[in-house]
C-alpha cells in the first residue's frame, strides 16, 4: 500500500499522522478483533515447527538411547529465534503483515504511513511478549480506549495496525 495524502491527519511532534481515525474510520473498524484472531493463527504457525522438532528429538532420543534428548536443551532458544525471525521477516516483508494478519486482512504501518520493517517487526513481537507476560488480559483493554485500537507496544514503537485495502473497502460508507 503506498502513502495516500488524503489520509493525512494532524501533525504532532514534527511527524505527520498518516492515519486519522476520524477521517478514515474504515481503516480501524474491527481491527482489534482481527488482531486477536491473527495472533491465534500466528501462534499455530510458530508452534507447528517447534512441535515437529520436539517429536523428532523425542524419537531421535529413543533411537540413540537417550543421547539425542540433549537436543532439547537448545530447542527453547531455537524456538525463540524462530519466532523473532518469523515476526521480523513477515512484518518487514512486502505485505507488512504476518500470515495471521494477512489472513485477517490487516497490516502494520508506522504512524507516518511507512510500511513496517524487520527491526520494527522483531521489536514488536518482543515487546508484545514482555507486555503480555506482565499485563495479561489488561494489554487488550488499552486497545478499547483509543480510536485506533493500539496496544501498549504499538504506542512504544510508533506503530499502528490498520485494515488492508480490501478489508477497509468493506467498511467504507456508501453516501
Amino acid at each position: 500500500m503506498s502513502y495516500d495524502s488524503s489520509r493525512t491527519g494532524v501533525a504532532y511532534g514534527g511527524l505527520r499522522d498518516a492515519y486519522d481515525p476520524r477521517a478514515n474510520p474504515e481503516l480501524f473498524r474491527g481491527v482489534l478483533t482481527a488482531r486477536v484472531m491473527a495472533v491465534i493463527i500466528d501462534v499455530i504457525v510458530i508452534a507447528v515447527p517447534v512441535v515437529v522438532a520436539t517429536i523428532f528429538i523425542s524419537i531421535f532420543g529413543l533411537v540413540t538411547l537417550g543421547l539425542g534428548w540433549l537436543l532439547f536443551w537448545p530447542l527453547s532458544g531455537a524456538a525463540t529465534v524462530w519466532a523473532v525471525l518469523y515476526y521480523g521477516l513477515t512484518l518487514g516483508g512486502r505485505h507488512s503483515a504476518t500470515l495471521g494478519m494477512r489472513a485477517m486482512g490487516i497490516e502494520m504501518r508506522t504512524l507516518s504511513g511507512a510500511p513496517a520493517y524487520f527491526v520494527l517487526g522483531a521489536a514488536h513481537a518482543v515487546l508484545y511478549w514482555i507486555s503480555v507476560s506482565m499485563l495479561t488480559p489488561f494489554i487488550v483493554l488499552i486497545g478499547l480506549f483509543n480510536a485506533r485500537g493500539r496496544l501498549l507496544h504499538d504506542f512504544i514503537l510508533g506503530a499502528v495496525i490498520i485494515n488492508g485495502p480490501a478489508r477497509a473497502a468493506r467498511f467504507t460508507y456508501r453516501r
